[in-house]
């Protein structure tokens, strides 16, 4: 993510409605850093000293240059995409693959503007539009949940895919306790996009947090502004084994979850696919 102005007016109104969840949890006012933002470039040269065999990038588009830069230490890049429009800008500058993010997707949009983050596209139709013009290899992610959306998203033009929500449950995730006993415990359509938490859209179970914030959420600051001022009220909540402002991040088809080892789940998932 690379460096943009801060609305100052901004920060102020999320801090001010983040006192009352504050003192709920016992913390004092945010520290306001010197910097929001990561320094891109430096992330960027870290990547190519590692040089690994891949990487992929969200929020927006590299440059040629960068990818010229990725392409000569051996490095497959991968684009992420949530409409026709920012498949085509990863295709103008050599990405070897797409991964196009349907509207399913629980986590945050990797749209490059508010509109596409809003806007989502269903991933069926986003494959049906990218696969007669991108000439990229595409790998289709959102709300795929079993086996049977994997070969559909296969037999659509997809050369791969990719699970995220389908993972939550498995031992080996990072999910807190309150956040699996809250997947285990929704129900129906239970999802929704918000800002609440990090100033960039995203998808998850909606909580308290989410519908207290929600009168203000276009107003917040943008990521990762927000995503910095919540980020302890988090951790406390976590550890307070609550789940009333967490990030409960899940997609449409959390229902489908399955628990049991990824390893196990992986080739329940590819023979489902193959039957």
């Amino acid at each position: 993510l690379r460096k943009a102005p801060v609305d100052k007016d901004a920060v102020a109104l999320a801090v001010e409605r983040l006192k009352p969840w504050r003192k709920k949890f016992g913390l004092p006012a945010p520290q306001i850093p010197a910097s929001w933002f990561a320094d891109f470039d430096a992330q960027l040269e870290a990547v190519i000293a590692e040089h690994p065999a891949a990487a992929s990038f969200t929020f927006g588009c590299l440059t040629d240059h960068e990818i010229e830069r990725l392409h000569a230490a051996n490095i497959y890049v991968i684009g992420t995409a949530t409409t026709l429009d920012e498949a085509r800008e990863w295709q103008q500058v050599d990405a070897d693959a797409i991964c196009l993010q349907g509207g399913e997707a629980g986590g945050h949009r990797g749209s490059f503007t508010i509109e596409a983050q809003i806007d989502t596209v269903p991933i069926a139709r986003l494959l049906a539009e990218a696969r007669d013009t991108i000439a990229l290899p595409l790998i289709a992610a959102g709300g795929i949940m079993d086996g049977n959306g994997i070969a559909e998203a296969l037999d659509a033009g997809a050369a791969a895919v990719q699970l995220g929500t389908a993972f939550l449950l498995c031992p080996e995730s990072m999910a807190s306790a309150p956040w699996r006993q809250s997947v285990e415990d929704a129900r129906g359509d239970a999802t929704r996009l918000t800002r609440a938490f990090s100033g960039r859209y995203a998808r998850g179970i909606q909580n308290e947090f989410m519908r207290d914030l929600a009168d203000i959420e276009s107003a917040l600051p943008d990521y990762p502004v927000q995503n910095v001022l919540t980020g302890d009220l988090r951790a406390a909540c976590a550890k307070a084994g609550r789940s009333d402002c967490l990030s409960l991040w899940a997609g449409t088809g959390f229902e489908k979850i399955r628990e049991m080892p990824a390893a196990e789940l992986v080739k329940t998932l590819w023979r489902e696919a193959r039957a």
